[in-house]
């Protein structure tokens, strides 16, 4: 049986190869890679490597590699056919019928492709000719240049009803296969087809292999109903199962960047052209379920942004609605708040990438928004209104279709209710714990940093200015003798931060800019930190190898930086510090200094935002400004309490783990 190549290459965007494998194979991550023991000889040492983006698994103890198939065909014994009726199986999707027609719709398909193609490259001409002017003015004031203009393939599509229809009539395309591919208008009422978009600038819309199956369409004349316009759904494209830069996005993830998805096709462009690769878009429609599940099929915990007046509540109040259901077992959301009145484009042209990051990195799990959403602005200083968000919570509660998600949800949200109401004694006076009664999402901070936080008497407050807050440390981090006895407080997070990449360079794969743009308050980690960047610039410059420890070190102590490094390794005797040493196992470290760098990244934001609840409740001493300090309080009280968990890490070190 022959299966069109559109069929088999969705089956494998739908199953990666690592998912198929370790199936049969214990799989460990391993750099952007995942590595495990032969399944075809017995073996002591791992030599059996799987490569997602590449879509490959690799055994050099018998020299043989494939894709899905093969593996399959390999381990079970397999013919092509029922690998692939396995395979399609596990992805719930539909064997598609072997005949005459199905062949012929295959090579239908093709050839749609090409005639798409082809109008890209006349739209991308048309960008770049005179007529073109106002198009490439446009894109100019939107800050995207010609550089970026050629790598999105951005065109414009002249305003001449005929003018692509003209065109590719010149090339032998036919006007049906123009109105199949979406190209033309067409209807029993119109009795000459003519072009779809017209004087729009054009983003090509590409599926998961990064061929353009469709476009949209931004008109530049303001009078025009449609601001955007879509391709029609066509055999080739289904807007609701793609997402804009999903190939690009795609590739990103696998080589470790978040997934981060926004509103629209301008913001994806500008968030990739800043640092952030894995940026998506629906198109142009609200978030799907089948674009819910392709984006955890590319990451486990995609962010979603919003924008954070009342709009950008009710949509990602939509987008928990529609995963809650799906949830699965490591599969989540983060939902992201922008400033009001600002989308990413905007942020990042005003207040740079710095801006962008902080938002992301204030980003809040779907569990949090849930909660907000079922207890903002209401009191709960009855029996019956307590009962009655139990009630609604069980209801939602009971669509998770994961057992063991439901499981944890219940738990967590219950032990958000035993904690509901705020101490009289404390003004509370009924309402529920660290929540005020009005005010939602508010976006605060300057430049967009900020997250979900809570409103305040008097409007949109700002934070003061961009000077630095001393970091509200742990007990445990407040005692360490990185911090102890000193006139000016170096943070311990900080210190232990800089100093792991100085003993593990490698960190810096794929985290480069994260670190270079690290919010640091103390000027000697910032100071360690720039040497560290400059050290690892010259010697690439030089050509070299990546840069090993020794010569890293080397160069930095150099630079009178001896006496620091010296203080802080001294000063690691925590069992929690120990994998920022250099004889930490890089399995260990890994997941210990991202759980460091998060915790950073949410102790900034929090402090930053505590001293707006201060100012807030300086200003106006009522009962929701108070509640509002509390929750601040609460949640870096919480950041505390993670800090235990990093003692969690270490058995590939030969350090012992304490049991629960």
């Amino acid at each position: 049986m022959r299966f069109p190549p559109e069929f088999l290459d969705d089956l494998r965007a739908r199953l990666p190869v690592s998912e198929v494998v370790s199936r049969r194979v214990k799989l460990k991550k391993a750099g952007r890679e995942w590595k495990g023991l032969s399944p075809f000889n017995k073996e002591r040492t791992p030599s059996f490597f799987v490569n997602d983006s590449k879509g490959m698994w690799f055994d050099f103890s018998s020299g043989r590699n494939g894709n899905i198939f093969d593996f399959v065909m390999a381990t079970e014994g397999l013919s092509f056919p029922e690998a692939v009726e396995r395979l399609a199986g596990a992805a719930g999707m539909t064997l598609p019928k072997s005949s005459p027609e199905a062949a012929e719709q295959a090579r239908h398909s093709r050839t749609l492709l090409d005639v798409v193609e082809l109008a890209a490259r006349f739209f991308e001409a048309a960008l770049q000719s005179r007529a073109g002017a106002r198009a490439r003015g446009y894109l100019a004031d939107r800050g995207l240049d010609p550089a970026t203009q050629q790598k999105f393939r951005i065109g414009w599509a002249p305003a001449d009803r005929f003018a692509l229809k003209e065109h590719l009539g010149r090339e032998g395309v036919s006007v049906e296969d123009m109105v199949e591919a979406g190209l033309l208008v067409a209807g029993d009422d119109i009795p000459v087809p003519y072009d779809r978009f017209r004087d729009r600038v054009m983003f090509p819309i590409g599926d998961l292999r990064g061929r353009i199956v469709a476009f949209g369409g931004r008109a530049l004349d303001k009078d025009v109903s449609a601001k955007y316009l879509n391709s029609p759904e066509t055999s080739l494209f289904h807007k609701g199962g793609l997402l804009y830069n999903g190939a690009g996005a795609r590739a990103a993830a696998h080589a470790g960047a978040p997934l981060i998805a926004v509103e629209g096709y301008v913001d994806v462009i500008a968030m990739v052209t800043a640092g952030f690769p894995g940026t998506v878009a629906p198109l142009g429609t609200s978030l799907t379920a089948d674009q819910l599940a392709l984006m955890w099929k590319i990451a486990d915990e995609p962010v979603l942004c919003f924008d954070g007046d009342s709009a950008g509540r009710r949509a990602a109040y939509r987008a928990v609605d529609l995963a809650l259901p799906l949830l699965a077992p490591g599969k989540s959301l983060y939902f992201a708040t922008l400033p009001q009145g600002h989308d990413p484009d905007d942020l990042i042209r005003a207040s740079g990438k710095g801006a962008m990051a902080d938002v992301l990195a204030a980003a809040q799990p779907l569990a949090d928004i849930l909660w907000m959403r079922e207890t903002e602005a209401a009191r709960f200083d009855t029996p019956e209104r307590r009962a009655g968000l139990e009630a609604r919570l069980d209801g939602l509660l009971a669509g998770i279709a994961n057992e063991s998600v439901r499981k944890y949800y219940r738990a967590d949200l219950g032990n958000r209710l035993r904690g509901l109401l705020v101490p009289e004694a404390a003004g509370g006076a009924g309402r529920f714990q660290g929540r005020p009664a009005a005010g939602g999402f508010r976006s605060t901070g300057r430049g967009g940093k900020g997250g979900f936080t809570r409103g305040a008497k008097g409007g949109d407050r700002r934070f003061a200015g961009p000077e630095a807050t001393p970091a509200v440390l742990s007990p445990r981090m407040s005692t360490s003798p990185v911090v102890r006895g000193a006139r000016a407080v170096l943070p311990a997070r900080e210190a232990l931060l800089v100093l792991a990449v100085l003993n593990h360079p490698w960190l810096l794969d794929g985290h480069a800019e994260e670190f270079a743009v690290l919010d640091l308050v103390h000027p000697d980690a910032d100071r360690l930190r720039r040497a560290i960047l400059d050290v690892i610039a010259a010697h690439e410059e030089e050509g070299g190898a990546e840069i090993d420890v020794a010569t890293l070190r080397a160069a930095v102590l150099a630079r009178d930086l001896g006496g620091l490094v010296e203080r802080i390794e001294a000063a690691l005797t925590h069992v929690a510090d120990w994998p920022a040493r250099a004889d930490a196992a890089p399995e260990d470290v890994r997941p210990w200094w991202r759980h460091v760098l998060t915790l950073h990244h949410k102790n900034r934001t929090l402090n930053k935002e505590l001293k707006e609840a201060e100012r807030a409740l300086g200003d106006d001493p009522s009962e929701r400004n108070f509640a509002w300090l509390q929750d601040v309080q609460g949640r870096l009280a919480a950041i505390e309490g993670t800090e235990a968990s990093i003692e969690g890490f270490g058995a590939l070190s030969g350090r012992p783990t304490r049991g629960l």
